[in-house]
């Protein structure tokens, strides 16, 4: 039985043996460390991942056009076509009657701009003709000023909102509201700054210029097609159901029968953020099974210890089964040691995870989820036991006699 003499006893042990027993509870620190701080860095760039995915707008299906093999109608003749994105494309997405589950379609044109502002020039890296719907759809939301509107849209009017980015290079810390930006020697009115969004992964979010696609395609991009359509479903749920509706409504569009000869992709956030979501989970658990190992190797030296350690104590052993005690009080005297070895080991590795999951590594900041702590130090409060089990056993099934006659 367990009891204050087997702590007593066991940690008196421990001290007799300082090093000994620091350098197997670190160890086991490490081990659990590891766990905690693989864990979380799989977990946090997960949700990096995610944030990038869900910064690009919210319940969007996004249409890109893409050349394929055939002719330009139903009957695919050999060669290669592609039938353009246009605003009639838009209209038809937006009828209820055949896309129930739409809310908006923003179609999308853009242009390779120098902006020149009080004799300063700058290329940003997006330059973007829409409609005001596609500030909602992307998740947008002003930092200053408004987003342009359908009257905007509607009467052509050269306007345009900035990124953060294209603000600092344009105006330094200067208000741009107001301000007149010349874009390849046609003037816009600046009238509102968009909140800063970061990256995505794949470039600067911040480094953009939106005006409405009227203005963009009287001026810069004539009226010919449009690079995209950003389609926003009703909700996140509809999001699936949005996705078909396009896809059948711009095959119709395009005269295709055959959905495999599409000339156009329809990319669904929902779907990109169920496989991100899945390959982060496999990606944290591998990092997770291979943090154990070190888990592993930690209940293999506190075995090895506490071998040591039984062999060492030998003789005492022997007294004290010479002068009464069982079988049990043995057994408990060194599972108690190891034990309190590991969870030594547990605590302090818990206490060097969560402090270096404060810092961010190789570019991700790690996100500590409450299971990995709990699970890091139970299981290495369980292998602590086990791997002590065979040493506890051989020392209690010592004969006092022999016991006695070691040297």
């Amino acid at each position: 039985m367990i009891g204050p003499e087997s702590i007593v006893i066991a940690l008196q042990g421990m001290l007799a043996n300082r090093l000994r027993s620091a350098l197997t509870i670190t160890g086991m620190l490490i081990g659990v460390a590891s766990v905690i701080l693989l864990v979380s860095v799989g977990n946090g760039s997960s949700a990096a991942v995610q944030a990038r995915i869900e910064s690009l707008g919210t319940n969007v299906v996004l249409v890109m056009r893409q050349f394929t093999p055939g002719g330009a109608f139903g009957g695919r003749s050999s060669g290669v076509s592609s039938m353009p994105l246009t605003l009639q494309d838009a209209a038809a997405l937006q009828d209820p009657s055949t896309a129930p589950d739409i809310k908006s379609v923003s179609p999308s044109g853009s242009a390779s701009v120098t902006a020149v502002a009080g004799g300063v020039s700058y290329s940003p890296s997006s330059f973007i003709g829409t409609t005001p719907s596609y500030e909602e759809a992307r998740d947008y939301s002003m930092a200053a000023g408004t987003f342009f509107t359908n009257g905007d849209e509607s009467s052509h009017n050269r306007v345009a909102v900035l990124g953060q980015t294209v603000v600092s290079n344009l105006f330094g810390s200067a208000d741009p509201i107001g301000q007149t930006v010349t874009f390849n020697g046609v003037q816009f009115s600046i009238i509102g700054v968009l909140n800063s969004k970061g990256s995505n992964g794949l470039m600067d979010q911040d480094d953009v210029v939106i005006a409405p696609l009227t203005a963009v395609q009287d001026t810069l991009t004539g009226y010919g097609p449009v690079n995209s359509l950003t389609v926003e479903a009703k909700s996140a749920g509809q999001v699936n159901a949005a996705a078909a509706e396009t896809q059948s409504i711009l095959l119709a569009q395009h005269h295709i029968s055959n959905a495999a000869e599409a000339d156009f992709r329809v990319l669904n956030q929902s779907s990109l953020l169920q496989t991100t979501a899945s390959t982060s989970q496999v990606f944290t658990t591998l990092l997770g099974a291979v943090a154990a190992i070190s888990l592993l190797v930690a209940g293999i030296g506190v075995m090895n210890i506490m071998l040591v350690t039984v062999t060492e104590r030998t003789r005492e052993i022997g007294i004290r089964k010479a002068i009464g005690a069982r079988r049990s009080d043995i057994l408990a005297q060194f599972l108690v040691e190891s034990a309190l070895l590991s969870t030594v080991g547990g605590v302090g590795g818990v206490i060097a995870g969560i402090v270096l999951s404060q810092f961010s590594i190789a570019g991700v900041q790690p996100v500590i989820p409450i299971y990995s702590v709990v699970l890091a130090f139970s299981v290495a409060v369980i292998v602590g036991l086990f791997f002590g089990i065979y040493p506890a056993t051989r020392a209690a099934a010592l004969r006092p006699i022999e016991a006695l006659r070691y040297e």
